[in-house]
């Protein structure tokens, strides 16, 4: 288990843990969703957003949660282009094989990559 998910593993109970995951890929959601309900099946996916503009109209309609698994190239832009229309507060935690992002994505409450 990555660092960051140790962390909030403690910090959430996992029983309340509401999950989104942000990629493009569908094979790589599915396989991702798959792992992190191998890991905690308490976890709830509340949604599995593939685009920049599916993930700014869901966050300006529904409440937050408590952690998000984001993928940083997506088909149209890069995700921390969500940033700069929505003010996400909550734990992040990037999955990408891009490592020229990891400065950046810190910079944006990410807690691995």
């Amino acid at each position: 288990m990555p660092n960051g998910a140790r962390l909030l593993a403690t910090k959430f109970n996992s029983n309340f843990m509401k999950t989104i995951i942000i990629e493009d890929e569908p094979l790589v959601a599915k396989d991702l969703k798959k792992l992190i309900l191998q890991l905690d099946p308490s976890t709830e996916i509340v949604a599995i957003l593939e685009s920049l503009q599916s993930c700014i109209s869901y966050f300006k309609s529904n409440k937050e949660p408590d952690l998000i698994f984001m993928d940083i190239q997506l088909n149209d832009g890069v995700s921390f282009d969500i940033f700069k229309h929505i003010d996400i507060r909550c734990p992040i935690i990037f999955t990408t094989a891009y490592n020229e992002y990891a400065l950046r994505a810190f910079k944006v409450n990410s807690v691995d990559y």
